[in-house]
């Protein structure tokens, strides 16, 4: 819930505040006759949000405030506006600023300084190269943007942690995703947001495509069609496909699962690992922990702890039976976490219990990923638990995916690769991993704005991407 802002509970509820954040951010502009900024300051720290910045203008001041919802930020107003010396008081939401018009422009690479560069860049010169390109079709990768363009293409049936909201809403988080592209890796990702509600629509637009873009990252669509989505566009396309909830995610996860093992001091393949949410992320994550050799992974979904018992499974399903779960264990979330060494969860806030965790292995890892309320708050940990990571930026150990798919795709486009193999992904992880030479208890990970972390990430695919053999000749 993002109605509270502090890490105390509720006098009145079980349900943890959450932390004040710009993504909850009100621009102030307070008129009135020396304002006290300390005062303001103080006021809005009582009801637990922050003032980020200050300035002293003519006539009053201006602030920003982070708040931890829409609840706190009408209690900020009320607050400011009771102040002493205080005239009036206007607000605008910074989140919906940022938005105005959207978030990305095209930009020319040339100029146009006048009828000669308007000749080469498009008739008649422009017939050449397209004549070019038509009787040495590899000739696409050298005179166009193809080599640098990914299409980030959703259908907006489950975005973020809203759910089945259509192309339309989901127009602000591709954008997001494109900027997180180019900010990172200097990748030139387009938004593709389509009204195609079933497989074989979104496979036909994929497939459509694809002669204009490097690779495609499908984002924020619904399991299980996501897996038999990005399952045949891979088989028909000689581009990778990558599912980056499913894989970004993953990604991240094993790399700092792998600095959290040696943090611990235990070997991977003595690991059991419960996972709590077997949709997309989930069953990635579980399949890539499966290619690091980790000891034992249980599955849990909604109805329980996936075992040979439960028939008519999905096949994404299926493989935790068919590759995990080596005692048959059955029951629910609780009877999953008993014992193991490792919990990961991507489910939904708050549902798991600290008595659960109490009875895991001694020296345990507990990813809660839920976001903004993990599935178990940090502060409640008990005593057995050695290593912590959330989704959230205000904890130790964020399982970021922007650590991931900016330097997978930067990898993927440098030597022109035709997929997004296991070992890709592998390797991406790894060498995320690597980055930490020294990993605590409170750094398994790279933070997503240390220098060098895409580069890093990429360099690791492409070198793998070759020794697979994936990687186009470039002449």
């Amino acid at each position: 819930m993002n109605v509270q802002s502090d890490t105390s509970f509720d006098d009145e509820s079980t349900v943890r505040r959450t932390r004040p954040t710009t993504g909850y951010a009100l621009s102030l502009v307070i008129a009135g006759p020396g304002i006290d900024a300390a005062q303001l300051v103080a006021a809005i720290a009582d009801i637990g949000a922050e003032v980020r910045s200050s300035e002293t203008v003519e006539g009053g001041l201006e602030a920003l405030v982070a708040c931890s919802g829409t609840a706190q930020q009408a209690e900020v107003l009320n607050v400011v506006e009771q102040l002493d010396g205080v005239d009036s008081v206007s607000s605008s939401d910074t989140t919906f600023d940022l938005h105005v018009d959207g978030k990305i422009v095209v930009s020319p690479r040339t100029a146009l300084l006048g009828p000669d560069e308007l000749a080469m860049a498009y008739t008649p010169g422009v017939g050449r190269v397209s004549t070019h390109i038509a009787e040495e079709p590899s000739a696409v990768w050298r005179f166009t943007g193809r080599s640098n363009a990914v299409a980030v293409l959703s259908n907006g049936t489950a975005v973020l942690g809203l759910g089945d909201i259509g192309p339309e809403a989901a127009m602000p988080v591709m954008e997001g995703k494109a900027v997180l592209f180019k900010q990172f890796a200097g990748v030139d990702a387009y938004p593709v947001c389509v009204d195609a509600p079933t497989v074989d629509d979104v496979v036909a637009v994929g497939a459509a495509i694809a002669p204009t873009f490097g690779g495609i990252n499908l984002e924020d669509i619904k399991a299980p069609e996501c897996f038999e989505i990005e399952e045949r566009l891979q088989e028909m396309l000689d581009i990778p496909i990558f599912h980056d909830d499913q894989h970004g995610t993953a990604i991240v996860v094993v790399a700092a699962l792998l600095n959290a093992a040696k943090v611990i001091g235990r070997p991977i393949s003595e690991l059991s690992v419960t996972i709590v949410g077997t949709g997309a992320a989930g069953v990635a994550c579980a399949h890539l922990l499966a290619e690091i050799g980790i000891g034992d992974i249980i599955g849990v979904d909604s109805r329980g702890i996936l075992n040979s018992s439960r028939e008519g499974l999905h096949p994404s399903k299926q493989w935790f039976v068919d590759n995990g779960n080596k005692n048959d264990r059955s029951g629910g979330a609780r009877e999953a976490i008993e014992g193991a060494d490792v919990l990961i969860g991507l489910s939904g806030p708050g549902i798991i219990e600290r008595d659960w965790v109490s009875s895991m292995a001694d020296g345990a890892v507990v990813f809660a990923l839920a976001n903004p309320v993990p599935e178990i708050m940090p502060e409640f940990m008990p005593d057995n638990v050695a290593v912590v990571a959330t989704g959230r930026s205000d904890y130790p150990n964020q399982i970021n995916n922007v650590l991931a798919f900016p330097g997978v795709f930067r990898g993927l486009l440098d030597v022109r690769a035709t997929n997004a193999s296991m070992g890709v992904k592998r390797a991406a992880a790894e060498a995320l991993a690597a980055m930490v030479t020294e990993p605590t208890a409170e750094r398994v990970l790279p933070g997503a704005f240390e220098d060098g972390v895409a580069d890093i990430v990429a360099r690791s695919v492409s070198e793998q991407a070759r020794h697979e053999g994936l990687a186009r000749e470039i002449v």
